[in-house]
């Protein structure tokens, strides 16, 4: 919120994510591991302080393996760090690409490139699952580093005690040291997690670091009243020093200013500055110390009621409020709505037409007690009678009276009569003019046409939902109740390949199976100091040598099953990561491909922090340790299966005492799952408004620090923080009450176990056998329930990735049509077309006939919500016709692939999306076309002001353009296309007169045989229209010249 480069200069919206939620996380998380930080090495040592004494000095040899292990395993750990850090790096850029992909889907799917995004998303997805191998085979080097040491430790230490000091490796010293060589390799096999996320949360901690470390905005010294003066000022962008701004010298006082110019001015800048979003890098510039209200030529408005945004948590007064909303001309929409001004918008004002999200950001900037109002281009979204109600009742009326008002606008003449100082920027520069000398309205020539007085209506875009909005625009996330289904485990183990699995598994029962042989083996060898080989051994040890007279077969053969143990740990981690990929790499396809070709009413209900939290939070919980828990818990079965099944062939009686003792831990583990599972879903559902909130934050920075509401924006987010962070803390207390118990059923399992070992009369060779398989079998039973409640738990990630698949998918057409369809010149036929977004809902357009000329230029009109771009909408199959048919060029269009249908036409919206990198690669996305062809477009669009060329940067969403450098940007990629067909959503509504009208006629003359369709209320949109259809209530009023009905 302080941070000085809100255009995202630093980090992009994917890195801030990514810091928000893994990063932060990641060092939180660290926390519960402060009592690993003591126990583990301190276990280390005491382990091997108790090998020393029992052993003595020959431990020291086997101590040495482990020192070089280790040293061996810090330089790893310093090659690891570095590839982490490129892995965290590749998310920033997935999770930058996710986010733009989310936030302009329905641009992306009426634009037909949905597919190419993908594709760039799957690059960077494989990029980083590259990443993810690389850094796990380096920590699986770690790992077999330890378990190659801790398995060599015994023999290196009993091949000193027996050789070098001539000691027999007697039972009563063999098994007691196996048992502390078990503990110590616990603990190794503990360490390498334990390093690598320290490491992590170094990494993460540095990372969230630098971002602290960025300057905060500079606060200037202010002026106490309302009064804003600039002195010779020049501004550039955050961290530039280039200028954009140039030796400006105004005073703002009470009464209202009005800033006109050309698109690319300034004008727009102009205001950044003034709201301290620029850096001044010379002459002097004396901001306000009040609050500012703000209004955004791209207004930002939250998920909440339409009365909570326009009072911004002000306190609600009746006869102000009222006096607001008739000022802004609000009563007859809120008329419309069931709700009123209590009815919900989505997030960015979904929901609301273009013009009435402006004048709901208009209302909240003048229902705000800011004596400063900074208003950039709210009248440019209106039609002409409601500008000029807005005009006449609000920015000439009492209610702005006495504050300091600063307007941009393309439609100065609006404002003649009321405006107290008049600024003309171009090229950056300011020149303070004459009030008296306001330019004057364009006449309309056609203003006696009966067809173009109906076009006195509210702005384009109209809601694509019905007038009776909903109490709740969003649907409400789905949280499952009881255990995680069994399917989502086998989809999650298909998408991992079974044969895969399969394989898996046969190497760690192998692992398993070695561990046996190794335990049986150490007892064959103490037992054969006392008794013949033939006695005490069966055929497989017939040929070994007595140990004390020739101890090396001993030792090869043990040395032989450590090694074979450690190579089969690494063959099964090294299955293990094939399996990760796979798994990753399949479900998140599944999952985008799902997500890119949904229905558009998915997008109209589900909030975009919803999706970002399931394709990053819930995905890294698949990419992370779920496979790893599904290899502890297959090994851990089997251990428990294994030792079992040893024991209970020595000691049968042991069998009754098993039942009992997985009786007991079953119903402790029973009383812990169900809510466990319940507050990890609740954790993932909490994380949403986190995310949410966060988008929201980046999105309106500008508007929160004009109003002054950081501080509040940062409690909201503190509050959703402490919400998750509940849900949290609870998960991992519960953790801490199963393992508490587990523990005490252990403990006191293994005293019960000794016991038993004690009274069976077994020898001493047998009992020490029993008593470590029996260790063993608690250790499993205890950690086998822990694992399964685990895997539970995060599953339920997989269950909420997997809910992604049965989302509804937009129906695929039959027909592909010929690649010259449609035909320039082709006719477009509206037959009887009606189309209802719910049952329960008034259609939005009613038995609409229409016969609109191939190659002719048609103007929609028509008041809010009477079907506009519905109508328009319709030609691109995002929303569908429930009777009635669209042909173009003879093909019913419900017939044609939505992919080919949409990439034959070009939709060019009022808000045109752009993406960061090249002004060339937002023309051409797909790079369809030859640099001279983009280079001829550009010029002929951005005509003589040569301030752009085709590497000319352009940020994420264009931030660093004006909204009518961007609407210009829009046009260019429909010059370019050439399409067939053209529909144009107010696509001139943020530009000036005299560039709008320049603009239309280079499409008049570059797209002379396509037929445009242009949703306007502007005059020089409509008046060189070959045909005019007025709509009114999702009916046909009226319509003119070439258009049939």
């Amino acid at each position: 919120l302080a941070s000085k480069y809100s255009a995202e200069k630093v980090a992009s919206a994917g890195k801030v994510i990514s810091l928000m939620r893994f990063d932060a996380y990641e060092v939180a998380q660290r926390f519960w591991e402060f009592s690993s930080i003591t126990t583990q090495p301190f276990s280390l040592i005491f382990s091997t302080f108790l090998i020393w004494r029992l052993l003595g000095s020959s431990c020291l040899v086997g101590i040495l393996t482990i020192l070089i292990a280790q040293a061996i395993n810090s330089r790893i750990a310093r090659t690891l760090i570095y590839w982490e850090r490129e892995r965290k790096s590749s998310i920033d850029t997935k999770l930058t690409l996710i986010n733009q992909f989310v936030d302009a889907i329905k641009y992306l799917r009426y634009c037909g490139w949905q597919d190419v995004w993908l594709d760039r998303i799957m690059e960077s997805r494989q990029h980083e699952l590259r990443l993810r191998v690389i850094t796990s085979l380096w920590k699986l080097s770690i790992s077999f580093t330890n378990s190659f040491a801790s398995g060599l430790f015994p023999v290196v230490a009993f091949s000193a005690y027996t050789i070098l000091t001539k000691n027999p490796l007697r039972i009563d010293i063999a098994f007691p040291a196996i048992q502390l060589f078990s503990m110590l390799e616990n603990n190794l096999r503990d360490l390498p997690t334990l390093i690598t996320s320290l490491l992590n949360a170094r990494i993460s901690l540095r990372r969230l670091d630098d971002f602290f470390s960025e300057p905060d905005v500079a606060k200037p010294e202010t002026t106490h009243n309302s009064e804003i003066q600039l002195r010779n000022a020049s501004f550039s962008w955050p961290g530039e020093n280039q200028p954009v701004l140039h030796e400006i010298s105004a005073s703002f006082k009470p009464g209202l200013t009005v800033i006109y110019g050309e698109v690319g001015a300034g004008k727009s800048m102009m205001l950044q500055a003034l709201l301290g979003e620029l850096d001044l890098i010379s002459g002097e510039y004396y901001p306000t110390s009040e609050i500012i209200g703000y209004c955004g030529q791209t207004p930002w408005l939250q998920s909440m009621s339409i009365r909570e945004n326009i009072l911004f948590s002000s306190a609600y007064e009746n006869d102000r409020y009222n006096e607001v909303i008739e000022a802004c001309d609000l009563a007859p929409d809120f008329s419309t709505f069931q709700h009123g001004d209590l009815s919900m918008v989505g997030e960015n004002g979904t929901g609301l037409s273009g013009g009435q999200k402006a004048r709901v950001s208009l209302a909240r900037a003048i229902y705000s007690r800011a004596n400063v109002l900074i208003l950039d281009d709210p009248i440019s979204a209106l039609d002409p009678q409601t500008s000029n109600t807005v005009v006449e009742k609000c920015l000439g009326g009492q209610i702005l009276e006495g504050r300091t008002v600063i307007l941009v606008t393309h439609r100065p003449e609006l404002c003649s009569g009321i405006a107290k100082q008049i600024i003309y920027m171009s090229k950056g520069r300011a020149f303070v003019l004459d009030p008296d000398k306001i330019p004057c309205a364009q006449q309309d020539p056609s203003q006696t046409s009966r067809t173009v007085c109906h076009d006195e209506v509210n702005h384009s875009d109209d809601s694509i939902v019905p007038n009776n909005a909903p109490h709740s625009f969003m649907d409400d996330e789905f949280r499952a109740h009881g255990g995680v289904p069994t399917k989502v485990y086998w989809q999650y183990i298909r998408a991992g390949k079974l044969k895969w699995w399969i394989i898996h598994i046969g190497i760690v029962a192998l692992f398993r199976l070695i561990g046996i042989g190794k335990t049986w083996f150490l007892k064959e060898w103490g037992e054969a100091y006392e008794n013949p080989i033939e006695i005490t051994s069966g055929s497989l040890f017939r040929r070994f040598p007595s140990p004390s007279t020739d101890i090396r077969p001993w030792l090869v053969s043990f040395f032989l099953l450590a090694v074979a143990q450690s190579t089969a740990y690494l063959v099964s981690q090294g299955f293990i990561l094939v399996i990760i990929y796979n798994a990753g790499k399949t479900l998140f396809e599944m999952v985008m491909g799902k997500v890119a070709h949904a229905t558009f009413r998915f997008y109209d209900v589900t909030p975009v922090g919803r999706l970002m939290n399931r394709l990053t939070s819930d995905i890294n919980t698949v990419d992370g340790n779920i496979s790893n828990q599904f290899h502890d818990f297959v090994f851990l079965s089997i251990t428990w299966l294994s030792s079992l099944m040893v024991i209970a062939s020595v000691t049968p009686i042991f069998l009754f005492f098993a039942i009992g003792l997985s009786i007991a831990f079953i119903v402790t583990f029973l009383q812990f799952l169900p809510t466990s599972q319940s507050l990890r879903r609740l954790e993932m559902v909490s994380l949403t408004p986190l995310i949410s909130n966060f988008g929201a934050v980046t999105e309106g920075l500008t508007t929160i620090r004009a109003y002054g509401s950081s501080s509040r924006f940062q409690d909201r987010v503190i509050a959703v923080t402490d919400t998750f962070q509940k849900m949290d803390h609870f998960y991992w207390s519960l953790q801490a009450w199963l393992m508490y118990r587990l523990d005490i059923l252990s403990d006191l399992s293994t005293f019960i176990l000794i016991i038993l070992a004690l009274y069976t009369g077994l020898s001493a060779g047998l009992t020490a056998f029993v008593l470590t398989a029996s260790s063993k079998f608690v250790t499993a039973t205890h950690s086998l329930c822990r694992k399964y409640g685990q895997i539970q738990i995060d599953f339920v990630s997989v269950e909420r990735v997997i809910e992604l698949l049965s989302i509804s998918q937009e129906p695929c057409g039959k027909v592909t049509p010929p690649a010259y369809w449609p035909r320039y010149g082709a006719e477009i036929i509206f037959d009887n077309v009606s189309i209802q977004y719910a049952p329960h809902c008034e259609p939005a357009l009613s038995e609409v006939s229409l016969r609109i000329k191939g190659g002719s230029v048609t103007a929609i009109t028509g008041r809010t919500g009477s079907g506009k771009s519905t109508l328009a909408l319709s030609l691109l199959a995002s929303v569908r016709a429930t009777n009635g048919r669209i042909f173009i060029d003879g093909i019913d269009i419900t017939s044609v692939d939505p992919q080919c249908l949409r990439s034959r036409l070009t939709f060019i919206s009022q808000e045109p999306v752009l993406f960061a990198g090249t002004i060339q690669e937002n023309l051409d996305p797909l790079d369809q076309y030859p640099v001279t062809e983009c280079l001829a477009v550009l010029a002929a669009i951005a005509d003589s002001r040569g301030a752009w060329s085709l590497q000319t940067r352009v940020e994420a969403s264009g931030r660093n353009l004006s909204q009518g450098q961007r609407q210009l940007v829009g046009l260019a990629r429909a010059l370019l296309r050439r399409s067939s067909i053209i529909i144009l959503d107010e696509a001139t509504a943020s530009v000036d007169s005299e560039t709008a009208a320049r603009v239309l006629a280079l499409l008049r003359e570059w797209l002379s045989e396509s037929t445009i369709i242009t949703i306007a209320h502007r005059v020089e949109a409509v008046k060189n229209a070959d045909a005019i259809v007025v709509l009114e209530k999702g009916r046909v009023l009226e319509v003119a010249k070439e258009v049939i009905t």
